[in-house]
């Protein structure tokens, strides 16, 4: 662990609920952390982990760092409150965005599962950029290997087992989708964030039965 102070950080208002993770959608590592750390941005994020495993602390976790933006997340407003933020330095969509090494993910896992059991935080409350600022992110991205991090209890898995198309009609998708914890202020970014977390290889903003059948398997209590 590489300390990287960020003078950009301020008081908490909630406790630690959630961890937000996102790519750095820029050109180089050295790019992204200077911009994390520059009192002109005014971003930051807690971690900031390099494609070859090397990881920096930015912002300690007692702090409010500032990564989410406007954004939402099962009725929390303040994400940055009520998170930890961790960057995975990738080009992003505007730059050449591409799959994430295996020495990133070899880095960011044992990191996620201490920040996750420190805090108690429940598996469905660790998300991407994309799921808590639906119309305005993209990241970390359809790329990411988030089924990596289901097979150790550390995100929720994409259901994939007697999946069962519930036929709402779209109005009755989005209502779901609320109640699962996106906001569907619009709609289709609304599913376009849906399809990049849980059918990433289809992302097109439509409701069809593989996406109803999937929300309804996700809203479904199941053993633990």
């Amino acid at each position: 662990m590489i300390e990287r102070p960020s003078p950009n950080h301020n008081e908490r208002e909630l406790p630690v609920s959630m961890i937000v993770l996102h790519y750095t959608g820029m050109e180089s590592a050295e790019a992204a952390l200077d911009r994390l750390t520059s009192p002109d941005a005014q971003v930051s994020a807690h971690y900031c982990i390099d494609e070859d495993g090397t990881t920096y602390r930015l912002v300690d976790e007692r702090r409010r760092a500032w990564h989410a933006g406007k954004s939402y997340w099962r009725g929390v407003t303040d994400i940055n409150s009520a998170s930890v933020g961790i960057e995975l330095v990738n080009p992003g969509h505007e730059f050449g965005y591409r799959e994430f090494p295996d020495e990133q993910i070899a880095a960011l896992l044992p990191l996620l599962a201490d920040i996750k059991d420190r805090h108690g935080i429940t598996r469905g409350n660790v998300v991407g950029h994309s799921d808590v600022a639906p119309a305005r992110k993209e990241d970390p991205g359809e790329l990411f290997p988030w089924w990596e991090l289901a097979k150790r209890r550390l995100a929720l898995p994409s259901p994939t087992k007697d999946l069962m198309d519930p036929f709402w009609t779209d109005a009755g998708f989005m209502l779901a989708l609320e109640r699962f914890g996106y906001d569907v202020t619009d709609p289709e970014k609304a599913v376009i964030a849906f399809q990049r977390r849980f059918r990433p290889d289809m992302i097109d903003g439509i409701v069809d039965g593989e996406c109803r059948a999937k929300l309804l398997a996700l809203l479904l209590p199941r053993p633990q």
